[in-house]
């Protein structure tokens, strides 16, 4: 069987050339540090130089000037083409779904496909092949259907949304559901006034975002079973440097990283994607963390879905929850972080990041390890 290749994302080509051109390594300690081959390190420096010099890449942009250039220029492509249509009159303004769905049907016997116009038109493609077929097609059941849903929503003075209208028809007899009625009430131009819900913010002590699966259970059998993360922070002479790590538990080898000035989401998926990619995209992980915001907030938990990670969290103000990570960030501090801390946030970054690749996974004697370092210990697993 073909082995699968592998693919990283565009940040994580960044994070990783980024170790050679600002972070003083070699290319080859990049590779060592982040799992990846000496070839495919040596096209990412050579791209990320040549965007950092102006020019901008055939492939996805690793700087956000470039990517904001190739974005632009896909823009214009596209705004071409739209030109192009509008110049023949055959763009529709302030038209009905039917409406627009006859002029796609007559736009499409020119030399452009449904697909694109459909786009363009924001016609969801399965909808404008449905209602060609049933086009002119008015049953008088459906006529009398529909007539009923504006009944309901005439009665409720514009209140009633799809579950109120599909459980009155269902009293009424009618086998609809409410997927059926939001159908009927967009075929109708109808909608729902309807406030939105106040949300409140709730704190308990156990997470109602993931349960506290880990358990203390620190001690695992293999590598990439149960990830562990946390974020701390390091005065880099003006400004705070916070830094998210990803642990692997199994020989307590921190996996994924990330320096920020601001403590929030990106900085914690930002180490997450270090992790997920450098460890080959692993099934079946944990990762467990405090009940942080940075952690409860949508956008991580969508990572680790799109990742399929399980999430576990400690109980509210529990330290001990997520002990190895309070320990890797005490070792840090007391071991090697400077008692006078740092001069500034480049030094704090380069410092801190040479700490965890130059010592502690690769020198560093670990306890729990019998003293072997975490990336020996792996090794002889």
């Amino acid at each position: 069987m073909k082995k699968a290749r592998t693919t990283y994302s565009v940040a994580f080509k960044h994070d990783a050339a980024n170790l050679v051109l600002n972070k003083g390594y070699t290319i080859q300690e990049a590779c060592n540090a982040v799992g990846v081959g000496y070839t495919a390190m040596s096209r990412w420096v050579a791209q990320l130089k040549q965007e950092h010099g102006g020019i901008t890449p055939t492939s996805k942009a690793m700087t956000p000037e470039q990517k904001r250039i190739q974005e632009l220029e896909a823009k214009i492509k596209q705004i071409e083409w739209e030109n192009d249509i509008l110049k023949k009159g055959f763009r529709s303004f302030n038209a009905g779904q039917h409406q627009t769905i006859d002029l796609i049907a007559a736009l499409s016997k020119e030399p452009h496909s449904i697909k694109p116009l459909c786009k363009l038109f924001r016609i969801p493609r399965s909808s404008y092949h449905y209602r060609l077929k049933n086009r002119g097609i008015v049953t008088p059941e459906k006529a009398l259907l529909r007539q009923k849903v504006v009944d309901i929503h005439s009665r409720s003075r514009g209140s009633a949304g799809a579950r109120t209208i599909a459980g009155q028809l269902t009293q009424e007899g009618e086998n609809i559901g409410r997927y059926k009625a939001a159908s009927l009430m967009k075929e109708l131009g109808i909608i729902s006034k309807q406030p939105n819900k106040h949300k409140y913010k709730i704190s308990e002590d156990v997470s109602k975002i993931a349960p506290n699966l880990l358990n203390r259970k620190f001690n695992v059998k293999a590598s990439n079973q149960v990830w562990c993360g946390d974020v701390t922070y390091v005065w880099a002479g003006n400004k705070w440097l916070y830094l998210a790590v990803v642990m692997d538990l199994f020989a307590r080898r921190i996996v994924g990283w990330a320096c920020s000035d601001s403590p929030n989401s990106d900085l914690t998926c930002a180490a997450l994607r270090i992790a997920y990619e450098s460890r080959g995209r692993p099934q079946n992980v944990m990762f467990h963390s405090d009940q942080g915001c940075h952690y409860t907030s949508l956008q991580f938990r969508q990572a680790l879905w799109k990742y399929q990670i399980t999430q576990s969290m400690s109980r509210r103000g529990n330290c001990w929850d997520n002990a190895p990570m309070e320990r890797f960030f005490r070792s840090f501090k007391t071991e090697w972080m400077p008692k006078e801390c740092y001069n500034s946030y480049e030094e704090a970054e380069r410092d801190t990041l040479k700490y965890i690749l130059q010592h502690y996974n690769t020198k560093r004697g670990h306890s729990y390890n019998n003293y072997l370092p975490p990336v020996v210990m792996e090794a002889a697993a």
